[in-house]
C-alpha cells in the first residue's frame, strides 16, 4: 500500500509541478514484513495457515534461493514450477508443532492480491489444540531488516507475536 500511495504521489507532484527535475526512481517499500495466520478449525479438525509475503520481495528470495527456475509471481507462465518452489521455500522456513508434535503442512497454492503473495496450507487431524509452537524465518535469508508477525487463533482466541530477525520461534498457550 505505501509503495502504491507513493507512485501516486509521484505522479501527482510530477503533474502539478511539472518537469522541473527528473522524477526520482521509485523506492523500495520502507519495511520488510511477513505475516502468517494459522487458525484452528474445530469442526474440519485442522489447522488452516496463510503466508502473506510482498511480492517483490518473495520474488527476489526465490530467485535467490532457486537461480535455475525463472521466477515470476504476478504473471506465472510454469504453474507447477511456481507451486513447487513457493511451497519448498515456505516449507523451508516455516514450522510448526501442535501439542509437541511436528505438525506435516499440506500445501493448498498460492495467489496473488495486489501488492501480496498469500501462500495456503493445511494441517489435518488436529481435533484439538493447547499448544502451538511456531518456527518462522521467511525472508530472512532476504533483508536482515525482516519482521515476522504471527496471528494464531485457537478456540475463537487470537493470540500474535512480532519476531525480528534472527529471531523465530514463538510458543502459544492456550
Amino acid at each position: 500500500m505505501a509503495a502504491v500511495l507513493y507512485k501516486w504521489l509521484l505522479l501527482l507532484s510530477w503533474t502539478v509541478f511539472g518537469k522541473i527535475a527528473p522524477a526520482p526512481a521509485p523506492a523500495s517499500h520502507p519495511f520488510f514484513i511477513s505475516v502468517t495466520e494459522i487458525e484452528h478449525n474445530a469442526g474440519e479438525k485442522s489447522l488452516e495457515i496463510s503466508c502473506k509475503m510482498f511480492t517483490d520481495d518473495f520474488e527476489k528470495v526465490l530467485r535467490q534461493n532457486y537461480p535455475a527456475t525463472p521466477v515470476d509471481l504476478i504473471n506465472v507462465k510454469n504453474k507447477a514450477s511456481m507451486d513447487y518452489i513457493v511451497n519448498d521455500y515456505v516449507q523451508k522456513h516455516f514450522a510448526i508443532k501442535a501439542d509437541d508434535k511436528n505438525i506435516a503442512l499440506k500445501f493448498i497454492g498460492f495467489q496473488r492480491q495486489e501488492e501480496a503473495v498469500y501462500s495456503f496450507f493445511e494441517a489435518g487431524g488436529i481435533p484439538s489444540v493447547k499448544k502451538i509452537a511456531v518456527t518462522d524465518n521467511l525472508l530472512y535469508d532476504y533483508k536482515k531488516e525482516q519482521v515476522s508477525m504471527v496471528h494464531v487463533t485457537v478456540g475463537g482466541t487470537l493470540k500474535s507475536t512480532r519476531m525480528n530477525n534472527p529471531d523465530d520461534k514463538y510458543v502459544f498457550q492456550f
